[in-house]
């Protein structure tokens, strides 16, 4: 079994995602909140369960099966999927994989997709681990700028021009047209979009805010929460804010931060003014509540989904490439998890709404990894200022 009795709580949800469910079908409480996830790493499995009386082989086995099987081969010649799924689509976007793989039993394939909330660290350390190409997986799946721009990471091996984008798509949705990497390299899914939840009890006699520049004003210092948990995400607000307003905006940014909170914190009425999240926990907020979410004016910035294949791999990733860049699954990431698709069939619901994007120009004309490590010390000045 993967998972222990004297494994703690916050390291079977971290690990494995789909538990979670189970858990709050027998009785646990909080998991959505970061705080509750901190208390849980000083309680194991089996010390919970004996407080609700629940018998503990029993409940092993129910998480077990919750988890799923990702196929484990031991042939040197399987092709490896390695990636982060975000958190609200990962389940169905599994089961599509699952049955996909089912239908087409002559790919070779061991895979590992975990959740977002696990973080990239593990990701990161695969790559700097990976001396070359052979050892690097096939084929990715994440968001996060500095894992597939930073030149100790991707980088070094993309100099040698080892991806390639294989789908067949010519042209991305009309909402993303732009989107589409012109040097055929990188290709993508999908995109994370940062709104505004805003706190009208909160406001005051302030203007409601309505674009990054309101964001940045003095008048909303030490009354942003942002997702500093969230890397790839707030790596994407920094470095647009940063191609847009330079150093003084970065600064800004910093001294508008009241907190850093989970997305799932920041949609109760405790929360501070205003909340930069992802697209999707807007779905959070009450009817008729304190709440009310805005798609800045100038666009949302966004953190594309980025799907990174291996050139020499072509012939044994195209088939999970076209399922991966398919409708179906466009479908699901955008109408299931307020994730814009690219793909150009799939009808968003964002449709017609203006996003961020720092650019391709921008991305192969800088060192971006360099840039965030940059940002993050303006940023840490202005928090401190």
């Amino acid at each position: 079994m993967r998972i222990k009795k004297n494994m703690n709580l916050n390291e079977i949800i971290v690990k494995y995602p789909e538990t979670i469910e189970i858990l709050k079908n027998n009785g646990f409480k909080g998991l959505d909140n970061q705080v509750v996830l901190e208390k849980l790493k000083e309680i194991t499995l089996e010390e919970a369960l004996k407080l609700k009386k629940i018998n503990i082989d029993s409940f092993l086995i129910l998480l077990e099966e919750s988890i799923g099987e990702d196929k484990v081969l031991e042939d040197k010649n399987a092709i490896t999927l390695t990636g982060l799924l975000p958190c609200p689509v990962r389940t169905p976007l599994l089961e599509k994989f699952q049955n996909f793989l089912h239908k087409n039993k002559d790919i070779n394939i061991k895979y590992e997709l975990k959740a977002a909330s696990a973080g990239l660290s593990w990701l990161k350390d695969d790559v700097i681990n990976a001396n070359n190409l052979d050892n690097l997986s096939d084929m990715f799946i994440s968001a996060g700028f500095d894992l597939f721009f930073e030149k100790k990471l991707m980088g070094k091996f993309k100099e040698h021009g080892a991806f390639e984008d294989m789908t067949d798509i010519t042209e991305y949705n009309k909402d993303f047209i732009d989107l589409k990497d012109p040097k055929g390299e990188y290709s993508m899914i999908g995109v994370v979009p940062a709104i505004f939840l805003v706190n009208k009890e909160k406001l005051g006699n302030r203007d409601m805010p309505t674009s990054w520049e309101d964001i940045l004003s003095p008048e909303f210092e030490k009354s942003v929460s942002l997702p500093i948990a969230d890397f790839d995400l707030f790596n994407a607000i920094l470095v647009n804010i940063y191609k847009k307003y330079g150093d003084s905006g970065v600064e800004k940014l910093g001294k508008s931060l009241m907190s850093s909170m989970h997305p799932a914190e920041m949609v109760g009425s405790n929360g501070p003014t205003i909340t930069i999240m992802p697209y999707f926990f807007s779905k959070m907020i009450k009817e008729n509540g304190p709440m009310i979410a805005i798609w800045p004016k100038e666009g949302a910035i966004i953190s594309p989904i980025f799907m990174l294949t291996k050139k020499n791999k072509r012939d044994e990733l195209k088939k999970i490439v076209d399922f991966m860049s398919g409708e179906e699954i466009g479908n699901i990431i955008s109408h299931q998890g307020l994730f814009p698709s690219v793909n150009p069939k799939v009808k968003n619901l964002t449709e017609g709404k203006p996003i961020m994007w720092i650019g391709w120009d921008y991305i192969y004309s800088n060192d971006i990894g360099e840039i965030i490590r940059h940002c993050e010390e303006i940023f840490k000045k202005g928090t401190e200022l």
